[in-house]
C-alpha cells in the first residue's frame, strides 16, 4: 500500500529533527509540528484505505 509507505518515510524524515527539539531548537520544534501534521494526514489517508478494502470484501 503506497500510502503506508509514504506514512514510513514521513516518519523517518522527522526523527534529526525530534532529537534536535528536545535539545532545545526552537526552529527544530516548529518542524516536527509541521511535519507531525503531515503525519496525522497521512495516518488518516491509510485509514480511508484500510476501511475501503474491508467494505469491498
Amino acid at each position: 500500500m503506497q500510502e503506508y509507505e509514504d506514512l514510513k518515510v514521513l516518519v523517518n524524515e522527522i526523527e534529526t529533527d525530534i532529537g534536535k527539539a528536545e535539545g532545545g531548537n526552537k526552529a527544530a520544534g516548529t518542524r516536527v509540528r509541521k511535519q507531525m501534521q503531515k503525519i496525522k494526514q497521512a495516518s488518516q489517508l491509510v485509514r480511508n484505505k484500510v476501511l475501503e478494502a474491508r467494505s469491498a470484501e
